[in-house]
C-alpha cells in the first residue's frame, strides 16, 4: 500500500519539526557567479609577403626590426599581388631598401583584420616569422592601413607587450581598449577630409591614448582625403622614427 500525504499534512510535518527537506543552492540562488575553463585549439594560416632587408644575408650575427603591414580591405582575397599596391611594399618595390625584415600578410575577403579570428593569425604569424628568421624581439613594429588602421589598433592593443611602436593610418576602432598599449609609443595619422573613415575615429583613439598616459603623434593632412597612407609611406622620416623605438618592459 502506498502512503499519500497531501500538502497540508507535509507542511504541517515541516512546521512541527518531523520532517527536514534538503533545500539546495540552487534553489534558495536563482541567480548567481560561475565560472568555466576549456582548451580550445584553432587552426589559422595565411599567405603572406616577406621581404628580407639587404645584408639580411651577409651579417648571419644580426638580428633585424620587424615591420608587419595590414592593408586596406581592397586588398582582401586570394590575389597576393595586391597587397603590393600600397604601403612598405610599393616602396620596397620601387627600389627603396628599408633596413625591416617586412611581413604583409593578406586578409580574407570575407573577414576583417580586427576580428578575433584575424588577430590570432596575426600573432601566430608573428611567432613563425620571429621563430625562423633572426628578428630584434624589441623592435617589432606594426602599421596599417584603412581597414589595417583598424587592425592595428586591435592587434596593438591586446598584445601591448609585443611591440615597440605602432603607426595607425586613417583608422579607428574600440577607443576604450587602447589604455592597454600606452607603454607602446603611436604616430596616427589620418587625413582631415575624410569620407571614408572620419577624422574623428583617430582622434577618439588618440585622446584615449593620451588620457591613458601614453605617447601619441598626431598628424593630419588638412587636404587629404581617404589617401592618406601614400604620402605617409613616402615619408623617410615615417621609417626613422620607427627606428628609434625600442620595445619598453
Amino acid at each position: 500500500m502506498h502512503a499519500v500525504r497531501s500538502r497540508g499534512v507535509v507542511a504541517a510535518a515541516l512546521a512541527a519539526g518531523l520532517v527536514s527537506v534538503d533545500v539546495r543552492a540552487e534553489d534558495a540562488a536563482p541567480v548567481r557567479t560561475a565560472s568555466f575553463q576549456a582548451a580550445r585549439t584553432e587552426s589559422v594560416s595565411c599567405n603572406y609577403w616577406l621581404s628580407l632587408p639587404d645584408g639580411y644575408a651577409a651579417d648571419p650575427g644580426r638580428r633585424w626590426p620587424l615591420m608587419l603591414f595590414l592593408h586596406g580591405a581592397g586588398e582582401r582575397g586570394t590575389n597576393l599581388e595586391i597587397v603590393k599596391k600600397h604601403g612598405p611594399l610599393k616602396r620596397i618595390a620601387s627600389g627603396t631598401n628599408l633596413p625591416f625584415v617586412v611581413v604583409a600578410p593578406q586578409c580574407p575577403s570575407n573577414d576583417w583584420w580586427e576580428s578575433t579570428r584575424q588577430c590570432l593569425t596575426l600573432v601566430a604569424l608573428l611567432d613563425e616569422v620571429q621563430a625562423k628568421h633572426r628578428i630584434d624581439p624589441d623592435r617589432v613594429y606594426c602599421t596599417g592601413l584603412s581597414m589595417g588602421g583598424y587592425g592595428t589598433w586591435r592587434l596593438v592593443s591586446e598584445n601591448p607587450d609585443r611591440f615597440a611602436a605602432v603607426i595607425p593610418i586613417c583608422g579607428g576602432g574600440r577607443w576604450f581598449t587602447v589604455g592597454a598599449m600606452r607603454k607602446v609609443p603611436a604616430w596616427v595619422f589620418h587625413g582631415a577630409r575624410d569620407p571614408v573613415v572620419p577624422l574623428v575615429e583617430s582622434e577618439k583613439m588618440v585622446d584615449a591614448l593620451r588620457k591613458a598616459g601614453g605617447t601619441v603623434e598626431f598628424t593630419v593632412y588638412p587636404e587629404a582625403q581617404h589617401d592618406s597612407w601614400t604620402a605617409t609611406y613616402d615619408n623617410p622620416a615615417v621609417y626613422e622614427w620607427l627606428l628609434n623605438q625600442v620595445r619598453k618592459k
